[in-house]
């Protein structure tokens, strides 16, 4: 069983990267199951339309996770209750529209449950993510309601991520890192079977400043008056990501590989 987990995609550069090259890339690794992390989406580079939404799943993306832009584009509000395939935070303020966790069906007809979490330290207001994370693996378990398990932890900070990790290790296939946009290199298979790494990265223009406009970020930091609101950069893409090829028998992870295709980052590895 091999799933793939991107990160957060940001705006059109991002998206083109994305539904150009996840097709062929479906193929060469024989993905069984895809997840993208989308709250970066649209052309603003905060948000996901239905339009981007419907352009990834029909990509081959399976499942399309989010985060503390959620609800940056307003019409999300209104598709993301019918549209099963789109997470927000699980977490979230009780009450908010859409689901944050699923039970999906791969390419080769497995189970595979997806939650999408958020942190709180650094984050939007939110529920407790630890107690939230607790509750969904007494009510969702390995093997016995899911074949396989994958968690998206939104988070800021290294150490919620990296004890989320722990604490599903055993219980859950993969445990990745999105919101950072910077894929860092501590990608690996924890004790008890399951895959982590803290962030995936993002899939946009690496020749910025976490996709942003490099020049324009650069006059912010520099109090320059002539600075605007940040909007993602325009040049060539990469895709990044974490690839795991998981035991069909217990769930838990075989092999890790991190997936990075096309644009600057590529060319630097």
């Amino acid at each position: 069983m091999n799933i793939l987990i991107l990160g957060d995609v940001v705006g059109s550069a991002g998206r083109k990267a994305l539904t150009s090259n996840l097709p062929n890339l479906i193929k060469k690794k024989k993905l069984d199951f895809v997840i993208v992390n989308g709250e970066n989406a649209a052309d603003s580079g905060v948000g996901i339309t239905k339009k981007n939404a419907e352009d990834f799943l029909n990509a081959g993306t399976d499942v399309i996770t989010s985060g503390n832009h959620i609800w940056d584009e307003k019409e999300t509000m209104e598709f993301i209750s019918s549209e099963k395939r789109l997470l927000r935070p699980e977490n979230l303020i009780s009450g908010s529209p859409g689901n944050g966790k699923g039970i999906f069906i791969s390419k080769n007809n497995k189970r595979v449950a997806v939650i999408n979490l958020m942190g709180n330290v650094f984050m939007k207001k939110c529920e407790d993510v630890f107690q939230s994370a607790k509750k969904f693996i007494e009510l969702v378990k390995l093997k016995r309601d899911a074949d396989f398990m994958v968690v998206d932890m939104h988070a800021e900070i290294t150490s919620e991520k990296m004890a989320m990790g722990h604490f599903f290790d055993g219980k859950a296939t993969m445990v990745v890192g999105t919101h950072t946009h910077v894929p860092t290199s501590d990608h690996r298979i924890l004790e008890k079977g399951t895959a982590y790494q803290t962030d995936v990265g993002m899939c946009g223009d690496y020749n910025s400043v976490i996709g942003m406009n490099r020049d324009n970020s650069l006059k912010r930091f520099l109090k320059d008056s002539s600075a605007k609101k940040h909007y993602p950069a325009s040049g060539e893409a990469t895709i990044s990501g974490l690839m795991v090829s998981a035991d069909k028998d217990t769930g838990l992870a075989k092999k890790v590989e991190p997936i990075i295709v096309g644009g600057a980052l590529e060319s630097k590895i």
